[in-house]
Parts: C-alpha cells; structure tokens; sequence
C-alpha cells in the first residue's frame, strides 16, 4: 500500500476588506451637495414664478407670489444647511476628495450665487421699478457683481486651501479657525433671510416707498458683495464639536437653536445670520483700536 501522505492544511483566505462599504461613504458627502445644487434649482424656480405672479397684477397674484418668494428664501436656507453637512461629513469620515471640493464649489455658485442674485432681483427691484430706469439698471448690475464676487471668494478660498504656501506675499494666511472674507452661504443667507422674514414684493409698497426699499436692498446687496472679497476674518467654527463637552453643548445648542427657528423662523434667522454679518466687521474694528496703542508706544 501506498503511504499515506500528510496533507498540511491549506490556509485560510484572507478576510476581504469591505471596500464596497468604504467606497460607498465617498458618496455621502456627494449627495448632500447634491441636495444643496436640488435646494438651489428649487429657489431658482420659485423666484421665476414669483416674478411671473408679479406681473399680473392682482392682489391675488401678488399674495402667491410672496410665497413663492418665501418658499425661495427657505429652499437657500435648507441649502445651508446641506452645505454644512456635506463638508463636515467628509471631514469625520476622511472622505475629501478634489472632485468632492470641485463639486461643492460649483453647487455653491449656483446655490448661493445666482439663486440670491436672481431672487433678490425678481423680489425687489426687478419687479418695482420702471424696466430701463437708471435705478433699474443699477440693480441689475450690482446682483451681477454680486455673483461675480462671490464666485471670485470661492476660488480664492479653494487656492488658498488647495496651496497655500504658494500664494504671493501679502495674501492673508489660511486658518482653520477663521474665514477670509464673507463666506458665500452666509452672504446667501442674509439675503434670504431679509426676504423670508417680508415676502411681500415691492411693488405693493407703491412707487415711493418701492424705490427707497430697493436703494436700501441695492446697498445690503453691494456690502454683501464687498465682505465677501475683503480680508475680514470670520469664524469658521470648524473646532466646534471636537471635545466631548463642546460635543455635547453643541447637541443642546442645536436643539434650542432648532425648536426657535420653528416657532419664530422670520425673527431667529434673520438675527442670527446679522449677528455673523457683523461680527467680522467687529472684530475688525476692535483690533484696529488694539493696534493704535500698541503703535503708539513703539513710536515713542
């Protein structure tokens, strides 16, 4: 007989790694962008509808058309809320990809570039005053730079992120902590939160009282445009949330933050995004008092 040989045991095949699962988180951050450009082709739409309603001419028209322009304003502050998750998601599951910040750049230009731009125009003066005034065209041209100054923030955001060793001498250095300049959501949402918290479009106001609330919504609109191409330093609250005792007041926060907005949505957001809005310019301001001291003893 044949001796019988020792069969060694093979091994076992190693565990597969779950990379279907890995993959698929990749995918998270990408559909609450796309929530966000969902929220923006939404605001976008009201706001041509409000503008369409406007034309007719009836009170009627004139009421559906406030809420359309509410519904507008909502759609670009559930936008910002999209647009807060997609980046922090990302950054809690290590899934930052370049396509990723690419995608979340152009939902922002659409989102909270032409969607506010469009909407503020259709809202106020686009609808009040007379086509071809030189009001009118004033109008139309700071929504524009509006637009185009906030599509310069995001590229001067996403360079200075991308490379920020290589920017020229005198650019302000890139921190965590802080913005530089406006963000664009933020700039978005005062806008739309001015418009939630009046609706109505001006042209009920009639002529007068039209004409002094678009010179005044012209101007908000050219400072929005301004903060956000300036230097200013914002918070950027990227630090919030990383402890467990900021995790949990952040949690309470939240909570309060959340059950106030459904109660008193027109009042709680609109101060709420002023308070951001301002803040920057504050802090502005009291460093430059801390400067000038400071310069006057170096001096002497």
């Amino acid at each position: 007989m044949a001796s019988v040989q020792s069969v060694k045991p093979e091994t076992e095949p190693a565990v597969p790694e779950r990379r279907g699962l890995k993959k698929g988180l990749y995918l998270i951050p990408s559909a609450f962008t796309a929530a966000n450009i969902l929220m923006g082709f939404i605001a976008i739409m009201a706001s041509l509808r409000g503008f369409q309603l406007v034309g007719v001419g009836t009170a009627e028209a004139f009421a559906r058309a406030a809420a359309q322009f509410d519904n507008a304003a909502i759609a670009i502050g559930v936008a910002m809320f999209f647009d807060m998750l997609d980046g922090r998601i990302a950054r809690m599951t290590k899934t930052t990809t370049e396509i990723g910040v690419q995608f979340d750049s152009i939902a922002d230009v659409l989102t909270f570039g032409i969607a506010p731009a469009l909407l503020v125009y259709t809202w106020s003066y686009g609808s009040a005053l007379p086509e071809g005034s030189p009001l009118h065209k004033l109008g139309w041209f700071l929504s524009f730079m509006y637009l185009m100054c906030g599509a310069f923030r995001l590229a001067r955001f996403n360079v200075q992120a991308a490379r920020p060793r290589l920017i020229a001498e005198g650019t302000i250095k890139l921190d965590k902590k802080s913005f530089v300049g406006l963000p664009i959501p933020l700039a978005a949402g005062m806008l739309a939160a001015v418009i939630h918290f009046a609706p109505t479009p001006f042209i009920q106001y009639g002529k007068q009282k039209a004409e002094l609330y678009s010179t005044l919504v012209m101007a908000m609109t050219a400072c929005l445009g301004t903060l956000m191409v300036s230097t200013l330093r914002y918070s950027s609250f990227k630090a919030v949330g990383t402890t467990r005792r900021s995790t949990r007041m952040m949690i309470l926060f939240i909570a309060a933050f959340g059950v106030l907005v459904w109660l008193f949505s027109r009042y709680i957001l609109l101060a709420s995004v002023t308070l951001y809005v301002l803040h920057g310019l504050v802090f502005r301001l009291f460093s430059f008092i801390r400067r000038r001291p400071e310069a006057k003893k170096s001096s002497l």
